[in-house]
């Protein structure tokens, strides 16, 4: 499967027309460096554990950006973390940088760049444009979080313990209900876009 991209991802559609210009880059790099932190400090209250938007987002940043963009953006957001700054969802000013990274949660977030590049390609390959393929792109970059996530939890906790129902069972409702809203919010900003740039060239 060629998965090179052969179509725009949202945030080059909005560009269109616009230089993409190192400065605009370096903008939507530290927008999305602060979205990430602020999103993984979001906890919604749900059963059986609460819902955080940091994976959200991540997921968001890979699709809207696209592959490069959105690598640079987790790369420069994982060296803000690594250098101690309070961005990760359980960091805090007591623990935070190399030392928090390398614990319980380090896993997912190499998970991070993993789901960050999958959802990049499969936007450029067009999978964001429909709520069906947006859904699987969600699934299958959750899994590139959890693959890694789990692997590294088993690997400092032992596998003799419940690493399942540790660090995959008690989020997979949070996880639907995030692809749902991706799966609807997405594909409608698409069809904003496009109806935005048919009514621009209609005025034209």
């Amino acid at each position: 499967m060629n998965m090179a991209p052969t179509k725009s991802v949202l945030a080059q559609s909005i560009w269109q027309g616009k230089d993409a210009t190192y400065l605009r880059q370096l903008a939507l790099v530290a927008f999305g460096v602060l979205l990430l932190a602020v999103c993984a400090k979001i906890s919604v209250p749900m059963w059986p554990v609460p819902i955080t938007m940091g994976t959200f987002a991540v997921l968001g940043i890979g699709t809207v950006y696209g592959a490069r963009l959105g690598l640079a953006t987790i790369a420069a957001y994982l060296a803000v973390g690594a250098v101690g700054g309070n961005v990760f969802a359980g960091s805090s000013a007591q623990e935070s940088g190399l030392a928090y990274m390398a614990g319980s949660t380090g896993g997912y977030l190499l998970g991070y760049v993993f789901a960050t590049l999958i959802m990049g390609l499969l936007a450029g390959n067009g999978w964001d444009r429909t709520p069906l393929k947006m859904a699987g792109a969600m699934l299958i970059g959750n899994i590139a979080i959890y693959v890694p996530g789990l692997l590294w939890l088993g690997f400092l906790l032992g596998w003799d313990n419940p690493i399942f129902a540790w660090g995959l069972t008690p989020f997979i409702i949070g996880d639907l209900l995030k692809i749902s809203l991706a799966a609807l919010l997405v594909p409608a900003a698409w069809k904003r876009a496009n109806n935005a740039k048919s009514q621009g060239q209609s005025n034209e």
